[in-house]
């Protein structure tokens, strides 16, 4: 029988807050400035969803050391610059969250400092206060399973009565191997295709999630057999 579902957990940038779009922005023309060309799409698929560490260590690999400080610094400036002038929630996060009953909490690549603020800087920080979770308490970030068995272990409950939410193809792996389904939210940067998989459940409308979570959870309930009279 599956598990009944007793923890969601949220990851932050794309999902929470609308960030991914300003974080690639910013990554291209740093890249541009720096020496290492992208398009949005190679920073989709090199950087969305990893921790901060392990993106200074990619550039660190193409640009060496030095240069790679100098990136890490920059984004840092410029992404907060950013979200202070244009952060909001993702479109219907707010609704799908006041339709939640089931405990939740937040796993994610950022840092504390950086969820304090975007949180923050969007209103959303109260909602998760004293339940959110960080890359930077583990020692390997997704598609490692470690962040979500970290978090699910904290809030003290079975990972497989965990579901994940989550919009990048390392967040989706991450939550595979740690043994929990998952909603891979297509309504960001990452094309629908590349979250798909076993035990993953694409959507495009963060609406719709409290209808989707609450399906997953009638599925695992037994259904008593109907005896005839």
């Amino acid at each position: 029988m599956i598990n009944a579902i007793e923890l969601v957990i949220f990851d932050c940038d794309g999902v929470l807050v609308d960030s991914e779009r300003i974080a690639a922005r910013v990554q291209v023309a740093l890249g541009t400035e720096l020496g290492w060309p992208l398009t949005e799409a190679e920073v989709v698929d090199r950087f969305i969803g990893r921790s901060h560490a392990a993106i200074r260590e990619q550039v660190a690999v193409r640009l060496g050391e030095d240069t790679a400080a100098t990136w890490s610094e920059r984004f840092e400036r410029l992404h907060s610059e950013a979200v202070d002038a244009e952060l909001a929630p993702v479109d219907g996060l707010p609704e799908a969250l006041d339709a939640l009953t089931l405990p939740t909490c937040v796993a994610s690549s950022g840092s504390h400092e950086k969820m304090r603020h975007t949180l923050g800087r969007t209103g959303l920080y109260e909602r998760f206060a004293g339940r959110i979770f960080s890359a930077t308490e583990v020692s390997r970030g997704k598609p490692a399973p470690d962040l979500f068995l970290h978090a699910a272990r904290h809030m003290g409950v079975d990972p497989a009565a965990c579901v994940v939410v989550e919009d990048s193809r390392p967040g989706v792996r991450a939550a595979r191997a740690a043994g929990m389904r998952s909603f891979g939210y297509a309504g960001g940067l990452t094309p629908a295709e590349r979250l798909e998989g076993p035990g993953t459940t694409v959507f495009h409308d963060m609406r719709d999630l409290p209808a989707l979570i609450a399906e997953r959870q009638d599925r695992s309930r037994p259904h008593r057999p109907v005896h005839a009279r």
